[in-house]
């Protein structure tokens, strides 16, 4: 019988375990994969080594991340499932943009008139538009009933009013669904006791969720009524936690209690506000709100929490949070820490690279002092992944040494998980760049790092030693910048055409063709005569690079419809950029992109 479990602990190790021990029995088919729905890459490297340490191996197991696994479900239940590009924050704001206008006159919109009266160039009403598409995007996850009762039309009272009358706005004339109404039709469907529309799979697992909102989790409940949702939630607190408060919570709390009575005295005594771990209070409000959601969900509950004792101030700290307890309060004395205890450091850098060598000399002395340590036990977080990765590299990223080499630092082998695609992606950086291109003066530093980029250098076939002759013919030419004479007369300056792209190319052809030995001009033009033999093919290559470099400026500047960008920009992509093993999943990632404008 399908069943919702929820597994609560403080360590993810022995959520793992208990992982491990529900996906022992296999499923009714030997091909269906396991699904396990997981918030990071990091998540889902650590858990595969995990079950593979317990299991002996890990394989045919999907890890989806929890947006995906629901487009999916989406999919399978509901045959009249569309993407629905148009509630994409970024295609909201322009929708919402052309939607004020005739709004404004309406009374109810009156602020935001008086707002946008001095907007003549419309950054303010496309600022506006931006917040409010993102507005709009939280409330279709976080009250997708208020934005159906918004349809249905109600409209509330205050800023509810304006903002229901915009939603509909949006709507006139669009029959596609929105998450909201996704997620109503599909709880409608699940709660039928009809069979699905399209197989489901045996049995999914959550894992390691620290928060998920109602919208996700009530899906997953609805879900246990045909089959087996197991849920893993790291917990740092086995009391009830839910109704604790800040020092800060409680004093806005009691201030507008007192505000509204009179009642000058109250405290938070008085309100039975609770406290709890101050720490846990301060910095848990996400997962407070999550848990209250999570108990209120039927189902089979499973407790696997750890007491960490007390030995050491980290040890301690953890304690007290698990237990629920404030220590120097209610009676409990102060836990006496070691002088030399060093389960908690706190390391002042001027820099982030000074963190990264810090931290680098710190694991380094880990090492040393823990034989048994191996560089999997160790999680490195940052606030900021991109910021920090290549940092990282820089400093990890040292040859291994040699057994005779006593003096060199070893080498930490590690990878860098959850950075954004943009940052990590010479596929996405590289066509950017072609896009920014193609309004620019075309210099010689944007023009060869873009062909430097390893994606384009392989569409041409060029290699290192290629770039480094390209470099030298360039340099030897003294191209600057500009494509030709006429272009630079559309650039409203003089129409010489010495120093430009053309005027390069003609030389380099021409000292192939007919070498005049840096004295003999033809037809004006000094032939640049170091080309010979097969850096014939280089000379091609680069010419066809440019020439299509040249010919993306003028499609790109011409105005088009939606559909004609798509064609447009991938044909772009398949013209310059090829792919490999490692960034071919970043090239499909682009082509779906353009597939949605």
């Amino acid at each position: 019988m399908a069943v919702f479990r929820r597994y609560t602990g403080n360590r993810l190790e022995l959520l793992a375990d208990r992982m491990a021990e529900c996906i022992r029995s296999p499923l009714s088919s030997p091909l269906a994969p396991e699904i396990v729905i997981v918030q990071s890459k990091g998540m889902e490297r650590w858990l595969s080594m995990e079950l593979a340490r317990r299991h002996g191996i890990c394989a045919n197991i999907r890890f989806p991340f929890p947006n995906a696994f629901l487009d999916e479900l989406f999919r399978t239940m509901l045959s009249e499932y569309r993407e629905a590009p148009l509630y994409d924050p970024e295609i909201m704001a322009w929708r919402i943009m052309g939607a004020l206008p005739a709004c404004l006159p309406d009374p109810v919109f009156a602020h935001l008139r008086r707002y946008l009266q001095d907007d003549a160039d419309g950054l303010k009403a496309y600022q506006l538009a931006c917040r409010l598409a993102d507005l709009f995007d939280q409330y279709l996850v976080f009250r997708p009933d208020m934005v159906l009762d918004w349809e249905a039309g109600k409209s509330g009272y205050g800023e509810e009013a304006w903002q229901a009358q915009l939603w509909r706005k949006l709507r006139e004339n669009d029959k596609s669904q929105h998450p909201a109404g996704l997620r109503r039709t599909l709880l409608e469907q699940l709660r039928r006791p009809l069979p699905t529309t399209g197989p489901l799979p045996e049995r999914i697992s959550i894992f390691g969720i620290s928060w998920l909102p109602p919208f996700h989790l009530e899906i997953f409940h609805a879900l246990s009524g045909r089959l087996d949702v197991n849920l893993f939630a790291l917990n740092p607190c086995r009391e009830f936690w839910t109704d604790i408060r800040s020092e800060r919570e409680m004093g806005r709390a009691v201030e507008k209690i007192r505000e509204s009575t009179g009642i000058k005295t109250l405290s938070a005594a008085d309100l039975y506000l609770e406290g709890g771990n101050s720490l846990l209070a301060s910095m848990g409000i996400q997962g407070r709100d999550f848990f209250r959601w999570l108990t209120d969900l039927p189902g089979e509950e499973y407790d696997v929490f750890a007491d960490p004792g007390e030995a050491t101030l980290l040890q301690a700290i953890q304690s007290d949070i698990l237990n629920l307890r404030e220590r120097g309060r209610s009676g409990l004395p102060k836990t006496r820490i070691a002088p030399l205890d060093r389960s908690l450091r706190i390391h002042s850098c001027h820099s982030p690279m000074r963190e990264v060598e810090a931290l680098h000399d710190q694991i380094l002395a880990l090492f040393d002092d823990d034989p048994d340590l191996l560089p999997r036990d160790i999680l490195v977080m940052a606030p900021d992944m991109d910021v920090y990765a290549p940092l990282i590299q820089a400093v990890f990223d040292t040859p291994a040494a040699s057994s005779s080499d006593q003096a060199a630092v070893p080498r930490i082998p590690f990878t860098i998980a959850d950075r954004s695609l943009s940052k990590d992606s010479p596929i996405m950086d590289g066509f950017l760049d072609l896009l920014e291109l193609a309004g620019s003066r075309f210099e010689v530093s944007s023009v060869l790092a873009l062909l430097d980029t390893p994606p384009v250098r392989k569409k041409f076939g060029l290699t290192d030693e290629d770039m480094e002759q390209i470099r030298q013919w360039v340099s030897g030419t003294r191209i600057r910048w500009g494509v030709d004479a006429e272009f630079r007369l559309q650039a409203g300056l003089p129409g010489v055409p010495e120093n430009t792209w053309a005027a390069g190319l003609q030389r380099l052809f021409l000292g192939y063709a007919l070498p005049g030995k840096d004295e003999q001009l033809f037809h004006g033009i000094l032939p640049y005569d170091t080309i010979e033999g097969l850096e014939a093919q280089t000379l091609g290559r680069l010419a066809e690079y440019l020439h299509g470099l040249f010919a993306s400026a003028a499609v790109l500047g011409q105005s088009r419809e939606p559909v004609e960008w798509t064609a447009v920009l991938t044909s772009l992509l398949h013209e310059f950029f090829e792919g490999d093993e490692e960034t071919q999943r970043d090239l499909q990632a682009v082509r779906q992109s353009l597939q949605r404008l």
